[in-house]
């Protein structure tokens, strides 16, 4: 089994690319931040429109394997996906693909 590990920049890309999807508007139009916090975990904000939204770790990971299904040729239902907080790297994602 192969372990890929996805930057910060690319969870970003992976939840604009979803988001644009799902709203129907160009990914340049959708802006995102990722956050992490103890208590609650990952989460990041999404702006389109001039709209906020609010994202839980479940809408990440679901934007995650839209992005490996059409960007890499991954397939999102067999690979496994953590998030992680790396002191160095920020918030990655590793995949672990079959």
């Amino acid at each position: 089994m192969e372990t890929i590990m996805l930057s910060e920049q690319d969870i970003i890309n992976a939840l604009c690319l979803h988001l644009a999807n799902k709203k129907e508007v160009a990914p340049e139009d959708v802006e995102v931040e990722l956050l992490f916090d103890d208590d609650y975990g990952f989460s990041a904000e999404a702006y389109v429109g001039g709209r906020k939204q609010v994202l839980i770790e479940a809408n990440i990971i679901e934007a995650l394997r839209f992005y490996l299904d059409t960007q890499m040729n991954i397939d999102p239902v067999s690979a496994g996906l953590e998030l992680v907080l790396d002191d160095e790297e920020g918030i990655v994602a590793n995949v672990r693909a079959r």
